[in-house]
Formats: C-alpha cells, sequence, structure tokens
C-alpha cells in the first residue's frame, strides 16, 4: 500500500512563543513512524500538513491508499480537525478520530459538557470568554486556569493554580491576551496523575493505566503536566523529575473503575483507533477525567501512548501496525491486513 503519513513538524528559531510548537512531533518521531511503516511492507510518503499547498498536491498526486494521521493543523480553533476534513473531502482512508472528534476534543468545555451530561467524572469548571466575568460561587478554591483550546500543557505552569480572585483574574486576562481564546478555569484535583491508553482493532482494549508522580518535582513547584514539565522532563536542574509507574499502583478496584471511566469518555467523544484519557484520581478516589487526546504523541522514547503499549507488551512496530490495521478494517480496504 501507498501511506501518506501526514504530520506537524517542530522548527527551530521561528521567532514564535516557547510553546508554540509543543503539539508538533519531533523530526525523531514522524521518522520512527515512517520506519514502522516501511518494516510492515509500505511505501512511505511524508506530507507536511502546515503546508496547505503541499498538502493538496501531495494527496491529490500520489494515488494515496491511506494516510496515517498524526498533523496537528494549522493555525484554526480546530486545526487538529482540518487535515481529516480534507481527507473526507478527497475520500481518502486515514487513521484515527474523523474531523467531527477531533474538534470536540480539542474544546475542553465542550467535551466537559458532554462528560457531565454522561455522569463521567470531571471537575467543575467556568468558562470565561472575557477577563472581567464574575466567578461562580459554587466553584471551590484552589482552581486552575488553562487555555480551553490547547493541548501538551500550553499555557499551564505553577502559576496557573490560584487561591484567590485576584490571582485568578490575574490568570484569566493572561490566558485571553495571550493565546486569543476564552480560560477554562476547574476546580485543581489535588491527588495522582494516571492516563489510559485505549486501542481499537476489531475490539476496544483498554491499556495499563500509568501513573505520574510528582513528588520528586519539589525544585519546580509544578505538580501536574505543564508545559515546562512536558518539555523539559528529566531535566534535574529545573526539577521536573516525575516518576512513572505503569501498571499503576492501583487497587484492583481502583485499576477497573479507573479503566472503565477512561473508556466511557472514549466513547462518549466517538474516538477511533486510539486515545489516551488524562485524569485526576481524588485522595477519596473519584477518577475525574481531566480531557481525552484522540490524538496522543507517538515519540517511542518519550511519548506516554508508547511507553503505556509496551507495558502491555506492544512493541512500537506492533502499535503502528494495530492503527494501520483498524483504520484497513474501518474502510473495508484491500490488500488484505498488515501482517
Amino acid at each position: 500500500m501507498k501511506i501518506a503519513l501526514s504530520c506537524s513538524v517542530k522548527k527551530k528559531d521561528s521567532g514564535k512563543p516557547a510553546d508554540y510548537f509543543s503539539e508538533f512531533d519531533s523530526e525523531e518521531t514522524v521518522l520512527s513512524i515512517a520506519s514502522a511503516i516501511k518494516e510492515l511492507g509500505h511505501e512511505v510518503i511524508l506530507v507536511e500538513a502546515n503546508n496547505r499547498e503541499n498538502l493538496l498536491n501531495s494527496l491529490q498526486g500520489n494515488s494515496i491508499d491511506l494516510v496515517f494521521n498524526i498533523a496537528e493543523g494549522a493555525e484554526s480553533r480546530f486545526r487538529e480537525s482540518e487535515v481529516p476534513a480534507i481527507l473526507d473531502f478527497l475520500n481518502i482512508p486515514y487513521t484515527g478520530s474523523n474531523s467531527y472528534v477531533l474538534a470536540l476534543a480539542l474544546d475542553k468545555a465542550r467535551t466537559k459538557t458532554i462528560f457531565k451530561y454522561e455522569n463521567i467524572p470531571t471537575p467543575n469548571f467556568q468558562v470565561f470568554n472575557l477577563p472581567n466575568i464574575l466567578l461562580n460561587p459554587n466553584l471551590k478554591f484552589p482552581l486552575i486556569v488553562k487555555p480551553n483550546c490547547e493541548g501538551s500543557g500550553k499555557g499551564i505552569s505553577a502559576t496557573s493554580v490560584v487561591y484567590n480572585e485576584k490571582d485568578l483574574y490575574a490568570q484569566v486576562e493572561r490566558i485571553i491576551s495571550y493565546y486569543h481564546q476564552e480560560a477554562l478555569v476547574e476546580e485543581f484535583i489535588e491527588g495522582r496523575e494516571l492516563t489510559v491508553g485505549i486501542l481499537s482493532n476489531g475490539k476496544t482494549t483498554v491499556l495499563p493505566i500509568l501513573e505520574i508522580d510528582f513528588s520528586d518535582c519539589k525544585g519546580s513547584g509544578e505538580y501536574f503536566y505543564s508545559w515546562k514539565m512536558k518539555e523539559f522532563q528529566g531535566n534535574k536542574e529545573l526539577g521536573l523529575v516525575p516518576n512513572f509507574y505503569c501498571p499503576a499502583l492501583l487497587s484492583e478496584e481502583l485499576v477497573d473503575k479507573v479503566k472503565k471511566v477512561a473508556l466511557r469518555a472514549h466513547k462518549a467523544l466517538g474516538c477511533l483507533d486510539i486515545s489516551r484519557t488524562d485524569i485526576r484520581l481524588s485522595k477519596d478516589n473519584v477518577p475525574y477525567v481531566l480531557e481525552v487526546n484522540p490524538l496522543p504523541g507517538l515519540d517511542p522514547k518519550e511519548s506516554n501512548f508508547p511507553l503505556i503499549a509496551r507495558a502491555a507488551g506492544i512493541e512500537y512496530k506492533e502499535l503502528i501496525r494495530t492503527m494501520l490495521n483498524s483504520a484497513i478494517e474501518r474502510y473495508n480496504l484491500t490488500p488484505c491486513l498488515v501482517s
């Protein structure tokens, strides 16, 4: 099969804000996926999705059988949905969730509204589209302030957790002015950080739970996944040294409870092939869903999803094969599944 790898690659020295490209993939990640696809016996074409003219020319001029999509898109509010929307228009099959799911999942407040409707635990929240809106008196401090439509910890730091209204409004104003979008304010859940990977290939499989322990990060003051934590993870001088446990150090009862909540969130948004659900487990053992990422990072060395897959006995090439096969089955493509 001829497979196009649709990607958004991190740039250097662009004059952009420090976290601008944090959602984009490294060149190493792109080459690792391309290598795995080639080892599975396919021809691979790399397509830079942020160059729209190049994207369209590559897709229309190469008789593509399938697109392996990891593209973050350009600068629109629903950027992750851009490539799938184009592929649907061109009638080209692709891996992963469709444009609707990707647009929805990038809007944290919309997804949380769905979770509330589905009785899936999620922190109470309020959206600020202006910096002077009155705070809902039912919200309880501490609160955390985030950009509503960003991923990879963009806009989140130690100062994002606030304990009074003065600091709250300062953070809300920062988000609105800097990221040009509404601020999501939600109750900060004191507890344990978990993330749950899900794979679909004929059947839906919930992989082992990953626990990220920030107790050794005292030097940074950041005890959750901020942008700096994700970008400089492992840096001892900055105190960004979380510990990873996969499977998580949870009782069987809690494992079952967390997995069920993650699966419900995956299904509530309609995710396909792959997703990763971020959860805070409160001190009274309630698994609060923070967000669902239907386009999780696939860096074989640093991303959480490949780490989770390895804990389930799924090596990197097998992970890529599973994603390909799921899409091949969904579109009823020939030739037969990747061996």
